[in-house]
């Protein structure tokens, strides 16, 4: 008998053993950032400052690392059953090309971009940020970027492989200061929460002339689950960080993909594409405490359409039918125009940029 339990000691033991080594290994595959870190700004030294009244064009534009339209990919649709895991390099190099473009067709001031690929197997371990610097104007001298998802294998069978997504800032005028807020994240098993995304807020500062630095911020929450509360919590994370901007004197404007709809938008969407959403979005605080464009009340007027900015991968959608991208910014800024280019980017990405412009306090 004593030496049934020395065996199965040992057995146990080796479990443990084997259990911890796996946790081990799960922790130094992913990714963990601190809730407040410093991220890497490259600027160049000739970088001219914002000066105080001048206009400052913004461009925001989820380019879906890439990939291009010509897919439907296996989230696409319920229970991950879109038949394509990946695009072809081909469609990589051509939709990083069709974005160069548009950003030099506009010709912003900054650039805010969502679901930039660094490192992923998906698209070929390429640091996509520095592709796109490559094919833009020396104008753009200053740039930093962040992580919300990265993984150097991720174990899902649609995937499995390394997995590395940014936010990144873009901008002909002087960075000296960038800073990754981390969000809350949506509640999952501890291994599945591992792997998945971990949304953020990049956060870069602008020096002005003789005056108080402009925060320029762009983000992509978690895509819309009314199931669950993680909507609610990053919303009002938020509505903290600009809130404290705002206590701490500076103008500011976030820009980026909030997976939301605006008050009044859920009734006209499909019922098919409605499951995601609330009927009463959880961005309604947020719209209710800032300034953003586009309004709701533009969004829900005659001409509607022209401020939608997502156009899905699903086939039950034949066009653009939903708004997700917003710019929110301080009543110290001026709005002077802002519009959503819908005529030329259809076949880009699953978004369309969002694009305004203001006059600096």
């Amino acid at each position: 008998m004593s030496k049934i339990i020395k065996y199965v000691g040992w057995g146990l033991a080796g479990l443990v053993i084997m259990g911890g080594l796996l946790v081990l290994l799960v922790w130094a595959i992913t990714y963990h950032p601190a809730d407040t870190q410093a991220e890497a700004v490259v600027c160049a030294p000739d970088a001219p400052i914002l000066k105080p009244g001048q206009t400052l064009k913004v461009l925001t534009y989820n380019v879906q690392y890439m990939a291009g339209k010509n897919y439907l990919f296996f989230y696409d649709l319920p229970n991950n059953a879109g038949p394509d895991e990946r695009p072809t390099a081909a469609d990589i190099d051509a939709t990083l090309r069709e974005v160069a473009r548009i950003i030099q067709a506009e010709n912003p001031d900054v650039v805010l971009l969502q679901e930039v690929d660094d490192g992923a197997a998906r698209t070929d371990y390429e640091d996509q940020l520095a592709r796109l610097l490559t094919l833009l104007p020396r104008d753009y001298r200053c740039h930093t970027s962040a992580f919300y998802w990265q993984a150097a294998f991720v174990p899902h069978p649609r995937i499995m492989g390394a997995i590395g997504q940014k936010l990144a800032i873009i901008s002909k005028y002087k960075i000296y200061l960038a800073t990754r807020y981390q969000l809350p994240v949506a509640a999952a098993d501890p291994l599945t929460q591992q792997f998945s995304p971990k949304q953020a807020i990049l956060a870069a500062r602008l020096p002005i002339e003789n005056s108080q630095d402009f925060a320029l911020l762009t983000t992509h929450l978690e895509v819309a689950n009314r199931g669950t509360e993680v909507m609610q919590q990053q919303v009002a994370a938020i509505i903290e960080r600009l809130d404290t901007l705002n206590n701490d004197g500076y103008a500011w404007l976030i820009g980026g993909d909030f997976n939301l709809l605006p008050p009044g938008q859920y009734e006209r969407l499909a019922e098919s594409q409605q499951p995601n959403f609330r009927a009463q979005t959880e961005l309604k605080p947020l719209i209710d405490r800032y300034r953003v464009i586009p309004d709701p009340a533009d969004v829900n007027g005659e001409n509607g359409s022209a401020w939608l900015t997502m156009f899905t991968n699903d086939p039950a959608t034949t066009g653009p039918d939903r708004t997700l991208d917003y710019i929110f910014y301080a009543d110290t800024l001026t709005l002077l125009d802002g519009y959503v280019r819908q005529h030329d980017t259809l076949a880009i990405s699953d978004h369309l940029p969002l694009i305004a412009e203001f006059r600096l306090p």
